[in-house]
Order: structure tokens, then sequence, then C-alpha cells
């Protein structure tokens, strides 16, 4: 996104008023679609449309400007990480690699729950967390049958990890996407900031499971035999997946110094893989490529070009620049935490979206904003294990908890809100409370200047 430089102090006017007014509708419509009914995406296409309407109209905005608004690294990207994962459901190596993984533990949940939260953890520095979920949550049920234990901590855990696993890469959460393009970091930079982070917040979560769920994780299990659940339906496509993701994390390393955006290495990557599968079928593929996310982001970033083209968000950073030059490390661990907070409350990608314009406008008048991408993505990220509804792959988890417990008729199953409130929202504050720890000791660190 572009970003205008100061060299005045911005007064109040009808093009803000009018561009701020569409900004909060819209967001309060994305916010509340679980109370009228209308999907998210909806909300977010018609307040586009609106955006770039008034925009024409008061002359700060028009289609040309909102089409380069939208960050197509980021909606390229998506789209292709998403049709690769389509690819490899089918092929069974996902359900092969759980039963195996539950076969290792040998019926002691500690180490089950700490074998899956690894392997979710993983797949999600690659994958987003809802496909994580999505893939990994019927398996748990599946297992957790199987040993005759309660499938809660598990559920549980896979989401918490799933949302924090992805904190650590470029390529792992939708908002470090964002975050990574706006503020041009490459792969390795997030990674070598993040990762030591999200390595601590990972054992804390795992330490804050076993304590919070010591009960239930010391229930006898059976064991039954796993091993004959292992076989791979596609092996062929199975281990050239791989062998495509393998090679796509070291262009993801270099990609920076071959001038490629990571959309183009996903790109690529998708494409050896489509030549080297055989079996692989276009039509199916391309079905489980969620549009309408893509579609979200895309109308987000027309909507928050607008607001961007009119100053609002400008308007609004000239008060908060004071107190981040005034003490930058208080700042830091300020944003991190109100964008945990929100984050629990309402969808991340919005909040990240708003902000982002924001610490550019900051960094184009000579602000050191380097701690605040830091702290912004690890708030965003670690936020969303606040509430049941603080990420997608939260509601995914609560969904089949729900629907368990209904075919069951065992309501000790169902995830319900009081039950994240004291399961997982103290991970959150935990992870946060290390994080933040984290960024005071090392502050200078995550200050270093990006460019």
């Amino acid at each position: 996104m572009e970003s205008h430089i100061l060299t005045e102090a911005l007064t109040w006017n009808n093009q803000m008023a009018i561009s701020g007014a569409i900004l909060a509708a819209t967001f309060v419509g994305i916010f509340t679609e679980g109370v009228h009914g209308f999907h998210r995406t909806k909300f977010a296409m018609g307040g586009a449309a609106l955006m770039v309407l008034a925009g024409q109209w008061l002359g700060f905005y028009d289609p040309e400007k909102a089409l380069h608004a939208i960050d197509w690294n980021v909606v390229f990207l998506l789209g292709a990480m998403m049709t690769i994962v389509s690819i490899m459901i089918p092929t069974g190596g996902f359900q092969a690699l759980a039963y195996r993984i539950a076969d290792i533990s040998k019926g002691r949940q500690f180490l089950l729950l700490a074998l899956l939260g690894t392997a979710v953890t993983v797949i999600s520095l690659l994958l987003d967390n809802v496909t994580t979920v999505v893939i990994f949550g019927p398996l748990i049920i599946l297992i957790s049958q199987a040993l005759k234990v309660s499938p809660v901590p598990y559920l549980l855990a896979a989401a918490l990890l799933s949302d924090t696993g992805g904190v650590a890469t470029l390529v792992g959460d939708p908002p470090n996407l964002m975050i990574g393009s706006a503020a041009h970091i490459d792969f390795n930079t997030f990674f070598i900031h993040m990762g030591g982070l999200v390595l601590v917040a990972w054992l804390t979560i795992l330490v804050a499971q076993k304590w919070l769920f010591a009960k239930e994780l010391k229930a006898e299990t059976t064991r039954p035999d796993f091993s004959k659940l292992e076989e791979l339906a596609d092996p062929q496509t199975w281990y050239a997946a791989l062998g495509v993701l393998a090679i796509m994390v070291v262009l993801f390393i270099v990609h920076h110094a071959l001038h490629w955006e990571p959309w183009v290495v996903a790109v690529l990557g998708l494409t050896v893989l489509l030549f080297i599968g055989r079996k692989v079928d276009m039509d199916s593929s391309l079905q489980d490529v969620e549009m309408s996310l893509l579609m979200f982001f895309a109308s987000l970033f027309v909507l928050v070009g607008g607001v961007e083209n009119s100053h609002f968000l400008e308007y609004l950073g000239q008060f908060i620049r004071p107190f981040v030059e005034s003490d930058l490390l208080l700042a830091s661990i300020m944003l991190m935490w109100a964008a945990a907070i929100l984050s629990a409350m309402i969808d991340n990608i919005p909040f990240t979206a708003a902000m982002i314009p924001i610490l550019l406008g900051m960094e184009s008048q000579g602000i050191n904003v380097a701690p605040l991408w830091w702290s912004l993505a690890v708030g965003v990220g670690m936020g969303g294990n606040g509430t049941h509804l603080g990420s997608t792959a939260n509601v995914f988890i609560v969904t089949i908890s729900e629907r368990l417990a209904k075919e069951t008729g065992d309501d000790s199953l169902r995830i319900t809100p009081g039950l994240w409130f004291r399961k997982g929202t103290p991970a959150m504050l935990l992870t946060l409370l290390a994080s933040s720890i984290i960024m005071w000791i090392f502050f200078d660190f995550f200050s270093t200047p990006l460019h």
C-alpha cells in the first residue's frame, strides 16, 4: 500500500469522515456476521464497492486506484498454497502421519498430545492454521475414540498450537502475509525474528495444557494397533508434494536474493506438482480453494486502500506518533496486547489491514516502526487463542466438538465458551506474557530497522 508523507498536521475533512464511516460500518457488519447471518465476505465486498463510489464522487479514490490497492502477492500466495493442500489431502499422507504418531505414543496421553501438537505446529509453518485443523481435527477424534479417551484436550491443543505455529513464518498465517508484503519483510527475516519467540510460546502452551488437563491426561487408555492404518492412498503424489514443499522452503529462504515475491515460489511449486502428480484432477483440486476468503482479502484491500487515500488513518496515526516516539518499547508491548485482545474478540485480518497503513504512515515520517511490525504479528497471531471465536481454526474445532457431543449424547465432549475461557484463555495470556518478556529482553534485536 502507498503511504502519504506528512509535512504538516492533517486536518479533518469530508473525505476522511465518509471513508471512516464506510470503514466502521463494514467492520461492524464483518464482526457481527453471527447475528445478521450475512457472510463477512458480502460485507467486505459491499464496503469496497461503496468506498470506490464515494471516493470517485469526492475525488480521493477511483477503480484504478482500487485495483492497485489489492496486494496480489497475498492473494496469489494464499490461492496457490490452498491448491497444493487440496492436492495433498486425498493422498492419505496426513492420515498416515497422524496414525503413526498415535502408534508411537503407545497410549501415553501427554506424549500423544505433544507429538500431535508438534506435527500441527510444523505443518502450520507452511500451511495456514485453518487447513491444519481441518486435516487433523477429525483424525484426533478417531484416534481418541480408538484409545477410549476424551478428544477435548487434543482438539484444544490443535487449535492453540496451529494458531501459534503460524506466527513463526511469513506464509504461516494470513496476517503475516499482509504484514510481510506491506513492510517488505522477506521469509528469512520473518522467521529469524519470530522463530525463537514462537518456540517459547509453543513450549508454554504444552506445559499449560499438561497442567490445565492434568486429570484428563492421566486417564487409562486402550492400546489399539494403528500400524495397519498407515497405508497411503496415493503415495506417488504424496511424496511428490513433500519434495515440492521442501524445494519451496529453500526457495522461500532465498526468494529475496532471486528478486522473487513469495507468490512466485508458491505458484511455481504448484505448477511443478501438477505436472509430477499425474493423478491430480485440476477441477476437483480447484474446487477446494476458498474463493470466499480470497474475495474477502481483495475486498479488504480495496476498502482500506480507499481509507488510506482519504488520509483518515494517517489522521489517526498523528495522535499515536508522540507516544511511539516517547517510548517505543512500551508502545510495542501495548500494541501486542491490544492486538491480541481485539483479535480474541474479532477477526484479526481486518484489524491487521487497518493497522498496516497507520504504521506505514509513521514509517514515512522517519519513525522506526520495526518493533511495531513484530508486535502486531505476535499480537494478532497469539490473540486468536483467547476465545473460541478468536480464529477460524478455533470455530472449526468447536463446531466438530459440538457435533461429536450431539452424536454421542455426551455433553462433556463439547468445547463450550466457558471451557475455552478456563483452558484456552490462560494459554493465550501466558504466551503473551512470555512474548512480552522476550520483546523486552531482546528489544535491540527487534528494533533493528528493516531496511
